[in-house]
């Protein structure tokens, strides 16, 4: 399997904010954002392997930025790493209001997905190549996230955690 460059899974995905999309502020309800990002994320791990996938965890979601209604927001979506059937996708949210032109950012977060096989079991998908700084640095930030989704998850015990000791554990 060939190996993919991260810029070849960018997804840009872009709505505008309506009525029904907000809470009493006027602001973007939370979890509509985050069913847009996981549509933008599924689009860009798709990319990435060129099968189905399923979400198998969302990280922390900070909002920094309330997006206000009739204001747009922009969802770009990149493979960071791949794994062995997973990926984990890297989003960045901003909000754009139209009318006074300029934009702001709302929100950052991880997403990671599973490619699934014709029988809906895990399949490998390609290694991940970064070339930018920006991408480079997030690839290699990847494997310590991992690590902590996986213990949160209750799937490795923090002793096997290498990458995570390493940063806390000096020999």
């Amino acid at each position: 399997m060939e190996p993919k460059k991260a810029a070849a899974s960018l997804t840009i995905m872009t709505e505008i904010v309506l009525p029904n999309d907000t809470n009493v502020f006027g602001n973007l309800m939370g979890g509509r954002l985050m069913y847009w990002m996981d549509i933008a994320a599924a689009l860009s791990a798709q990319k990435h392997c060129n099968a189905p996938v399923v979400t198998a965890s969302v990280d922390n979601i900070s909002f920094e930025s309330p997006v206000k209604l009739g204001n747009a927001v922009h969802i770009e979506a990149k493979v960071s790493r791949a794994f062995n059937s997973s990926m984990e996708v890297h989003l960045k949210v901003w909000g754009e209001d139209l009318t006074q032109q300029y934009k702001y950012k709302s929100n950052e977060a991880y997403y990671t997905f599973v490619a699934l096989d014709p029988n809906r079991k895990p399949r490998p998908v390609p290694q991940l190549i970064p070339e930018s700084d920006g991408e480079k640095k997030l690839f290699d930030g990847a494997l310590r996230r991992r690590q902590l989704r996986l213990i949160l998850g209750g799937k490795l015990k923090p002793d096997d955690a290498t990458e995570l000791k390493a940063l806390f554990v000096k020999d």
